[in-house]
Order: structure tokens, then C-alpha cells, then sequence
């Protein structure tokens, strides 16, 4: 008896020590699998484009405003790190006067062929993942997220790739209680939809995908008084 109320507090001991062990482990191989992987930015360096072509994106989220919010906020952060970019506008009429309404079929032409039409040297393929307000138990949740491809069209290369999720929560710091922060939520998604927040969050979104300056983000562009410096670039 005595053997027994002396061993097991033992073996409970060892076994959290373990399990404390086995977690602290788990959690540094979680970190490591998802550090992010540095570029190679060989041909983004020798492709050195000036004009870019934003492609229509293509939409998996559920909001049909999707690829708008994101086709619209793309040319600022771009321009602003140092490119020329296709009127949006433009590019996604000559789209529409050709028969291409939907953005796979656009996705899908042939490089040379934008470059023929376009005259641009890189083109742009963003593809929308998430987009809108959600409710969850305590709160409403604004998302946009997307990933994006930069193509040098004059030969088909790839130069670069990225992706961004940007989320803003409406109740960070309500202390109204429950029932407090359930009406809150419930008002804030109604609130968020009626001024279409998604809009904004992706915008500030497209802003960390495409703007250069960031780790494993594009290279700054030859209009920029900061072209070469990218510490991305070494």
C-alpha cells in the first residue's frame, strides 16, 4: 500500500514531464514546418520587368465581389513600388470585347498572346481564397485573403509567388459580457456587409502582397528610387 501511494505521484510526475516534453516538441517542429521559405529571386533579378498586366482574378470565396475588391486595390502597391500598370479598366474590357467573362478562360491565354495584345512584360495572376464577414460565436469577422503569381509574359517564366490573409475582428476588446458580445457581433456583421468592410481588408491585403519592401515579397520595380536594393534580391 505504502509502495503504491509512493510510486504513482512518481509516475504521474514522469508522465507530465513527458507529456510537457512531447508537447514542447511538437510545438518548435509546428514553427519550423511553417517558417516561411525564402525566394529565389534569380529570375525576378534578370527579368527585370516594367509593366505589369493584373490578370482578372479568379474567385474560390463565396462573395461574388470578390475579384472586383481585389482587381481594384492591386494597381496602387504596385505602382507605388516602382512599375507601370495596365489600366485595369482597359485590360478587363479588351478581356470582355474577346468573349472572356470568366477568369479562368483569361487565366488561360497563352503568355505571348497578352504580351502581343498588352504590350506589358509581366502579368499577374491573383487567385481570391477568402472574401467577406462571418459570424462566429462571440464575433463577426472581416477576412480577405488571395494568393498571386507574377509571370514574365515575353517567355513564360515564373518570377515570383505569394500569398496574404488579412482578418479584422470587431470585438478585440469588448467587455460587455455575454450578452454584450453576442449583440455586438450579431450588429457588426450586419454593420460590416451594409459598408462592405471586406472591401477595405482587402485592400490593406493586396497593399502586403504586392508592395516591395517586405520578406518574400516582389522586387522593387525600375520607376522606384529604391530598385536594386531590395534586401530580398541577395
Amino acid at each position: 500500500m505504502n509502495f503504491l501511494s509512493l510510486s504513482c505521484p512518481v509516475f504521474t510526475m514522469r508522465a507530465g514531464r513527458r507529456a510537457v516534453l512531447a508537447m514542447a516538441a511538437f510545438l518548435l517542429t509546428a514553427c519550423a514546418a511553417k517558417a516561411p521559405q525564402r525566394i529565389d529571386y534569380t529570375a525576378f533579378r534578370e527579368s527585370r520587368p516594367r509593366s505589369i498586366l493584373v490578370m482578372p482574378p479568379v474567385n474560390l470565396a463565396p462573395d461574388e465581389k470578390a475579384p472586383t475588391s481585389f482587381l481594384a486595390t492591386a494597381t496602387m502597391p504596385l505602382a507605388e513600388s516602382g512599375y507601370y500598370v495596365i489600366p485595369v479598366t482597359l485590360s478587363e474590357e479588351t478581356f470582355k470585347q474577346n468573349g472572356m467573362n470568366v477568369a479562368e478562360e483569361a487565366q488561360n491565354v497563352d503568355p505571348g498572346k497578352l504580351r502581343e495584345i498588352f504590350g506589358a512584360d509581366a502579368a499577374l495572376y491573383i487567385t481570391v481564397n477568402r472574401f467577406g464577414t462571418s459570424y462566429r460565436m462571440l464575433d463577426s469577422v472581416v477576412e480577405a485573403g488571395a494568393s498571386a503569381k507574377l509571370v514574365d509574359i515575353r517567355n513564360g517564366r515564373e518570377l515570383w509567388q505569394g500569398q496574404v490573409t488579412m482578418s479584422q475582428s470587431s470585438n478585440q476588446n469588448n467587455s460587455s459580457g455575454l450578452v454584450g458580445m453576442l449583440l455586438s457581433a450579431a450588429v457588426n456583421q450586419i454593420s460590416n456587409t451594409l459598408t462592405d468592410r471586406a472591401h477595405e481588408v482587402a485592400g490593406i491585403a493586396n497593399y502586403r502582397l504586392l508592395s516591395a519592401g517586405y520578406e518574400n515579397g516582389i522586387l522593387y520595380g525600375p520607376y522606384s528610387p529604391k530598385a536594386g536594393t531590395d534586401s530580398n534580391s541577395h
